[in-house]
């Protein structure tokens, strides 16, 4: 809990993490449709003219994200254009990598997020400081003595959980005595950070399981998976455990083809699930200190392949949030052959500009030794909770 200049109280910002997984089609999720030469490049997979949600003559969104927009018209949702970093990498794991590691020159095991944890918590007082929902943990959070915990489901998470109450305890018991031995090799740091991990699960499941149990809401969340960790992270952040880190996943963009189709699905999802999610925020009054990152780990190829589009660059991303001045930030990038990067979109600025921004105007830390470097802010972006 931090404290402003006249001694209010306010909550601390709590930052969400939202992945595209495959390599989402910036250019048909903010659609230049005022540029004739986007629909001299998507002759099959172009959204219409008459069907783009339009911010204005020359830009607009996909007709899935209409909820979406509904946010954006109120002020609070910024989209930036033409994101990415030098020499892209088209490459899935690669290209995701260097978003995680905020490293685009060379292979390391820290992840950014792991890094921000570590800052928020330094003496690891709070195992649930961050919170993945969905399968594994994400690199990004990773970060070798600093606990996150991943969560398939909430409802039901936990240890053992399909014992009974007796045989549960003592099965927790062996389980703790396992984890907690009474010599501990100093020499062996594998050894130990399994351990503390083991014991760091415990402590978690504990923490989590009541969240479920305090949680009432009205909003009715779909049944797909992004909906369901949604819903879960609204239960963890209205509980008041001190979760300052979520992060959740969207996996099926790679659209080489059927695009049309797949794509509507994936956005609509996309749109609901954070409506959703943000309408019950608000009916918990708890929506204020949250801001809602939405990144993909690259764009698609400026024309497509007619049926689809391949693996590009200079993709985009979306602040989402009451601490987020809405509007477009940078400039998009342009379609022109000349300016082209071998068929892609080019960058306009390094995703650790966006990092940096969060890091800085909102969460209140240091953004350099987090994104390996000092890089630009975007001016005016976002505002400190209590600002």
């Amino acid at each position: 809990m931090a404290v402003s200049n006249n001694g209010e109280k306010f909550k601390d910002p709590v930052f969400v993490v939202l992945q595209l997984s495959g390599g989402n089609d910036f250019m048909n999720t903010v659609i230049p449709y005022g540029d004739p030469l986007y629909y001299d490049f998507r002759q099959t997979v172009g959204v219409s003219e008459e069907n783009v949600l339009g911010i204005d003559d020359k830009f607009g969104l996909h007709p899935s994200l209409e909820s979406l927009k509904r946010i954006y018209d109120a002020g609070d949702m910024a989209i930036i254009s033409g994101i990415g970093y030098p020499d892209p990498d088209r490459s899935h794991f690669r290209s995701m990598d260097i978003w995680h590691t905020a490293e685009p020159t060379k292979v390391i095991g820290e992840g950014w997020l792991g890094r921000v944890i570590r800052e928020l918590d330094p003496q690891k007082q709070n195992v649930c400081t961050g919170v993945s929902f969905g399968q594994g943990l994400p690199r990004a959070m990773y970060l070798m003595g600093t606990p996150a915990i991943s969560v398939s489901h909430l409802e039901g998470y936990g240890l053992l959980t399909s014992l009974p109450g007796q045989r549960q305890r003592k099965a927790l018991n062996a389980f703790q005595r396992m984890y907690v031995p009474e010599e501990i090799d100093e020499a062996s740091m594998v050894m130990n950070h399994i351990g503390q991990t083991g014991i760091d699960a415990m402590v978690g499941a504990e923490m989590l399981s009541v969240a479920p149990k305090t949680y009432e809401s009205t909003v009715e969340y779909g049944a797909d998976a992004l909906s369901q960790s949604l819903k879960g992270i609204a239960q963890v952040h209205v509980a008041g455990i001190g979760t300052r880190v979520f992060y959740a996943q969207l996996p099926g963009f790679d659209t080489h083809g059927a695009q049309i189709a797949t794509q509507a699905d994936l956005l609509s999802n996309l749109a609901l699930s954070v409506t959703d999610f943000f309408d019950d925020l608000r009916l918990h009054n708890a929506s204020e200190n949250v801001v809602m990152m939405v990144f993909t780990e690259f764009g698609r190829r400026i024309r497509d392949n007619g049926n689809g589009t391949d693996h590009g660059s200079g993709g985009g991303a979306l602040l989402i949030g009451k601490r987020v001045n809405g509007g477009m930030y940078a400039d998009y990038p342009s379609l022109d052959p000349s300016a082209q990067v071998s068929g892609d979109l080019g960058f306009n600025n390094d995703f650790r500009m966006l990092y940096s921004t969060i890091l800085d105007d909102f969460m209140g830390i240091a953004p350099e030794p987090i994104v390996n470097g000092s890089f630009e802010r975007f001016p005016g972006m976002l505002s400190a909770v209590g600002a």
